[in-house]
């Protein structure tokens, strides 16, 4: 998954319930636990789409839609910056 030359350990204190939580998904807890750190960070506009994939190990296109699975847009635009985009594209 995760391929990089160094890394730091983070120690994270959780109680049960959230363990349980991160347990019931289809990955290692601390995997889990990393993936939601890189979409939040994507989310959030820190990172870009291709930044979050390869620090998940991901091609674009496969974070692009486990993103999407996951209600984070791809494209974050305010309603002013689609019309200008729709009236753009309208006038090609």
């Amino acid at each position: 998954m995760y391929n990089a030359t160094t890394m730091t350990t983070l120690h994270i204190d959780l109680d049960d319930e959230v363990m349980a939580l991160l347990r019931q998904s289809d990955q290692p807890p601390g995997a889990a636990a990393r993936e939601m750190i890189v979409l939040e960070l994507y989310r959030r506009g820190s990172v870009s789409g291709g930044k979050a994939a390869a620090l998940l190990g991901l091609r674009r296109a496969q974070f692009l839609d486990l993103a999407g699975r996951l209600g984070i847009p791809h494209l974050d635009m305010s309603p002013q910056e689609w019309a200008t985009e729709r009236g753009r594209s309208e006038s090609l």
